[in-house]
């Protein structure tokens, strides 16, 4: 690991937190494809400040998988890709 990651996160850091308070509240919804989230430590944020409340985390088929809801208690499945911290995909759950 360089020097320059503890900066390199700050400015993902920042630049998440400016795009989610940029939003109205009722848009943060949940998360969407193809949003860097990072690894489980960095996602757990991330994921709560876009609106999937209390993740959990689990391996599935070589991605992360996050099992959250949202405000309104709907449950969703997040998969994030574990090399690049990226959502791949978001699945309501019934």
């Amino acid at each position: 690991m360089t020097k320059t990651a503890p900066l390199q996160t700050a400015i993902r850091a920042a630049a998440l937190a400016a795009a989610i308070t940029a939003l109205p509240a009722l848009a943060m919804a949940m998360p969407k494809v193809g949003d860097k989230v990072g690894n489980p430590t960095e996602a757990k944020a991330a994921l709560e400040a876009a609106g999937c409340m209390t993740p959990e985390f689990e391996a599935e088929d070589g991605k992360i998988e996050a099992k959250c809801h949202d405000a309104a208690k709907k449950l969703y499945e997040v998969y994030i890709d574990a090399k690049t911290g990226t959502v791949a995909k978001v699945k309501e759950n019934d």
